[in-house]
């Protein structure tokens, strides 16, 4: 087994559906830019409110991948 070395970075996702859904769409959208992703850790969860309902779910990651040369 080889040494590894992992970068880490912190993403907000954002839907109007869920909590699940905005981290989804952070993966999906740091997939299309980075290899090797490896963790994905919720760090904070909150709602934008309007009108005194919610309106927008948003999940703050911390994301880990393969760091490459």
């Amino acid at each position: 087994m080889s040494d590894s070395v992992y970068k880490i970075i912190d993403l907000v996702g954002a839907s109007t559906t869920s909590w699940e859904d905005a981290a989804n769409k952070a993966i999906a959208k740091a997939s299309g830019s980075l290899r090797d992703l490896r963790i994905a850790e919720v760090k904070k969860l909150d709602i934008k409110i309007e009108e005194g309902k919610p309106a927008l779910f948003r999940t703050n990651i911390r994301l880990s991948f393969k760091y490459q040369d």
